[in-house]
């Protein structure tokens, strides 16, 4: 399971595992235990966010891991609803406090819209007071890196007007079947790597014929093709799981995916979410 190993470094230092534990739908009573899993398999990158409600324990996770905190990348998000400097600031406090860490070692804006007026209103402003009290947590060394979640190229245009550091990182939904050429080839002009969600796509994809056939081809299972897909277009991969069982299979990615195949995955359009496309990033809004 080399990808455990493997790494990417942004143009701070810091260092970046390339595969990551995705926690999202994990309860916090579970988050613990499952982080704790995670560490033992060998993962060194956790993510979590102040709306997936597990903050604590992850950060139980993390503190009992009998790994020390050096060794793990932990990054969490800033909620979406949150457009105001002081209410940032306060809630970045807040997601330390929770969390029982003295660093975050990367934290994001996790939406430029609340979720309830997802691609809604003018949230340009608030979006940048977020960004100026990240800015300054980066400063002080709360957080070692920061970045955003789901932004289109003219959401990071707007950061970008005022900012003094350059967001990091770009979160956002990459999968075999929704991939976002322009926006990955923007990020990577600005020097901003991508995160890939949902790689799996929530297991939807799972029922695509032409990707099970792939799979068969190379002799893995489908997670296993998409996360190795998510790798090879030079994100970092994201899978939600608190099965260790599966948490092992999603590392066993030690296999390349041909040009040929990549493109054909690169065009591939499957949007079909199943129970999560009501959710605003899902549905398309």
């Amino acid at each position: 399971m080399t990808i455990l190993n493997e790494t990417y470094r942004l143009s701070t230092g810091v260092v970046i595992p390339k595969l990551g534990l995705g926690t999202w739908f994990i309860d916090d009573g579970q988050a613990a235990g499952a982080v704790r899993a995670a560490v033992q398999i060998g993962y060194r990158n956790i993510d979590t966010a102040q709306a997936y409600g597990n903050e604590r324990g992850v950060g139980e996770g993390v503190r009992t891991s009998g790994v020390s905190r050096e060794e793990l990348f932990v990054s969490t998000k800033l909620a979406a609803e949150i457009k105001d400097y002081d209410q940032a600031l306060a809630a970045i406090d807040g997601s330390l406090d929770t969390l029982g860490l003295d660093r975050i070692d990367l934290m994001l804006i996790h939406s430029p819209q609340p979720w309830d007026d997802f691609r809604g209103g003018d949230y340009a402003q608030g979006n940048r007071e977020a960004w100026r009290a990240l800015e300054d947590a980066h400063k002080t060394g709360k957080i070692r890196s920061i970045g955003v979640s789901n932004f289109q190229q003219h959401d990071l245009e707007n950061i970008l007007q005022g900012a003094t550091v350059v967001p990091h990182v770009n979160q956002l939904l990459v999968h075999a079947g929704n991939t976002p050429t322009e926006l990955l080839a923007y990020c990577e002009s600005k020097e901003i790597l991508v995160e890939a969600y949902s790689p799996i796509a929530h297991g939807a994809i799972l029922k695509n014929a032409e990707v099970q056939a792939m799979a068969q081809k190379y002799g893995v299972t489908v997670p296993q093709l998409c996360i190795r897909y998510t790798l090879q277009l030079g994100a970092v991969s994201l899978p939600k799981t608190a099965n260790p069982e599966h948490m092992r299979s999603n590392a066993d990615v030690d296999f390349e995916i041909s040009g040929d195949d990549m493109n054909v995955l690169r065009d591939l359009r499957d949007v079909d979410y199943g129970e999560h496309s009501a959710f605003p990033v899902y549905s398309g809004k």
